[in-house]
């Protein structure tokens, strides 16, 4: 299906809020999905707060500003979202369970040949097209955060998914403005593979007293020129997503991806980054903000 129009994105968290910002941008019309009123009504809130930004800096018009907002429609209907969807993006957080539940019932909601994509930062694809009708239509697309301004989206076809669904989602992704970055179906993907392992030495080397937090966060800005250090960006992630990647990386690939004993200890305590208000640095200014659910960040 070449032709989209309609988008439904499901998960009004982090990652789902941005997804819908930049479909609307693109000139699709919208369905954000959440269960939850108050994440849903903080979402778009959010999006509203970013199209405002966008505007006060002159990036867009005014005028251009409220035909974006205009495309987006927040919903706690699934069916009403999903029953005249194009595309449907799935954006909850990074559980088999969880997701293979939604793409049972998803299936049973939209029209046939309607394209179903994961946002898994390095779940099985496959395992996930599974729970659906004929699998072919199912497909990875990984977006990373901040997804308006991050260039690049890893497209994931599984062994089960057709050519033509992954012609029409390289081509979505390029209608929005962005890179497809091909991968094969293994766990963590491209991204995944690596920056799990950078955060989680980085743990490592607090947990051994090599350096403190801030200076392990020094060293990848001012010499890999990382826009931000590997700590800095678990608290951002969340402690817990990462840690859970981490283990499923750990029981897949092996050793090099046992977790940090601090990051365990640190996620035992609740502390989970900015959405808790304390991570590896504090952010009292964070506490309770529900807007930062987790889903996948990475």
């Amino acid at each position: 299906m070449e032709n989209f129009s309609e988008v439904a994105v499901i998960g009004a968290g982090i990652m789902g809020r941005g997804i819908a910002q930049l479909c609307a941008q693109s000139g699709f019309s919208v369905y954000l999905v959440d269960l939850d009123d108050e994440i849903l009504s903080q979402g778009i809130g959010e999006i509203q707060s970013a199209i405002q930004r966008m505007t006060d800096k002159g990036k867009i018009s005014s005028e251009e500003a409220g035909k974006v907002l205009k495309r987006i429609k927040g919903v706690t209907d699934l069916d009403a979202a999903a029953a005249d969807a194009d595309l449907v993006i799935e954006a909850v957080p990074e559980n088999m369970e969880l997701k293979s539940r939604l793409f049972r019932d998803i299936d049973k909601i939209c029209r046939p040949n309607v394209i179903l994509a994961t946002n898994t930062s390095s779940l099985s694809i496959a395992q996930i097209a599974r729970a659906t009708g004929p699998p072919d239509k199912v497909i990875g697309l990984h977006f990373f955060y901040p997804v308006p301004v991050i260039e690049g989206v890893e497209v994931i076809p599984s062994l089960l998914t057709s050519e033509e669904t992954v012609s029409s989602t390289m081509n979505f992704v390029k209608t929005i403005g962005k890179e497809p970055l091909i991968s094969r179906d293994f766990p963590g993907f491209i991204v995944n593979r690596l920056l799990p392992a950078l955060i989680n030495e980085a743990f490592n080397l607090l947990w051994q007293g090599i350096a403190p937090a801030e200076e392990i966060d020094k060293a990848c800005t001012l010499t890999l020129r990382h826009p931000v250090g590997p700590l800095a960006m678990a608290d951002l992630i969340g402690l817990d997503t990462v840690l859970s990647v981490l283990e499923y990386l750990h029981g897949e690939l092996g050793e090099k991806y046992r977790p940090s004993p601090l990051l365990k200890q640190l996620v035992k305590a609740g502390h989970y980054g900015r959405k808790s208000g304390k991570g590896v640095y504090g952010y009292e200014s964070t506490i309770r903000n529900k807007s930062a659910k987790t889903d996948t960040v990475v």
